[in-house]
């Protein structure tokens, strides 16, 4: 639940501007999260690609692009891996690169979860209060707490009126044009593709292996694995999916060390799926945003601290370079100008002990 935070606004956005089916994007984001939660035993996020998803949303996409999109996605990330262009960008990127990145994305979730924990202040420091003294609790975990205490809310509100019974609704068949393959590329796709690289595979690999030193995933599995989840899903509704740093310290944080995070979380998503598509804008809308909110905050924070392993000195530079770029226009431009920064100082050290060695000699 801690990963709900970035799917509660983009899923409404999909649903009610766009047009989504909701039974056939939950159902088969449901259905990845427990492939993905059995294959790698460990608490995986499962996330809507958020460049795509944003472009989708104010430019009004039909259901059709959005496959097409997810589609497109899964040929993309398929190849990287096959083919090891994503192992190679891995190896030539630093590791204060890569810290740059989480402390960004750290950063931006601190700053967005701000602006949703200001609509309800008190409910929102509230739950930060019952995070902090519940986070461990295996009795009362911190993030099932809230959920009822939402719900709760809800229903003191009056707000139930507003959703329809429980009927069965199941996934159909979708189909999209190669045409519409190749127009989403050019609208967003290309400009996905440097943010996948950073913060859904490197970022998240390397966040994998602080968490679990002995069970690494490398990016060339985790390539695989969206090429192949992009390839399939978008068949029978689903949206283009990825994964992400932030959803794996969201639910590292709120207490998930196995891949039963992602069976229950997929569960979840199945049966929000096929017993309440008729509500599920409804029931996104009307959830207070400070508790989301909230728990965003907290795991924006958690984000930073992983900047504590960057050696002072010339190591500093690049990460400082990539959150200041990161932060001014995006986290593709951040990566990029940490790069160029790394390799920079690196030439310019190495010139120097030439240099050096030089007039020794002499």
């Amino acid at each position: 639940m801690g990963d709900f935070g970035t799917l509660f606004p983009l899923a409404i956005g999909y649903i009610v501007v766009c047009g989504l089916n909701p039974a056939g994007f939950l159902v088969m984001m449901g259905l990845a999260n427990i492939v993905t939660g059995l294959v790698y035993r460990l608490p995986m996020p499962i996330e809507p690609m958020k460049v795509l998803a944003v472009v989708a949303i104010a430019q009004h996409w039909s259901p059709s692009m959005i496959y097409a999109s997810g589609f497109a996605m899964g040929v993309i990330w398929l190849f990287f891996g096959i083919t090891g262009i994503m192992s190679w960008i891995a190896k030539i990127t630093p590791n204060s690169v890569i810290r740059g990145i989480q402390v960004s994305l750290g950063t931006l979730l601190a700053i967005q979860a701000f602006k949703m924990v200001s609509t309800w202040w008190w409910l929102g420091l509230a739950s930060i209060i019952i995070v902090l003294i519940l986070r461990q609790n295996r009795y009362a975990p911190a993030a099932i707490v809230l959920m009822i205490l939402g719900i709760a809310i809800i229903f003191i509100k009056g707000q139930f009126s507003q959703f329809t019974p429980p009927s069965l609704t199941r996934p159909f068949f979708t189909t999209f044009g190669l045409k519409e393959v190749w127009q989403t590329l050019l609208l967003a796709g290309f400009a996905q593709i440097p943010l996948t690289a950073t913060n859904a595979v490197m970022a998240t690999s390397t966040l994998i292996k602080s968490y679990w030193p002995n069970r690494p995933v490398t990016e060339k599995q985790l390539s695989l694995n969206m090429g192949i989840m992009n390839l399939l899903l978008p068949f029978l509704g689903g949206m283009p999916l990825c994964h992400g740093a932030g959803g794996l310290a969201g639910q590292y944080y709120f207490g998930a060390r196995t891949g039963g995070a992602n069976i229950i979380e997929g569960v979840i998503e199945i049966a929000l799926g096929l017993f309440l598509a008729t509500s599920i804008a409804a029931l996104f809308t009307t959830f207070p945003t400070a508790i989301i909110g909230a728990m965003m905050f907290l795991v924006g924070i958690e984000l930073t601290k992983f900047a504590k392993d960057v050696r002072w000195g010339k190591d500093l530079i690049p990460l400082v370079v990539t959150v200041i770029v990161s932060l001014a226009t995006n986290m593709a431009c951040g990566f990029l100008t940490g790069l160029i920064t790394h390799h920079l100082t690196r030439i310019v050290k190495n010139l120097k002990l030439d240099g050096a060695c030089s007039f020794l000699l002499n």
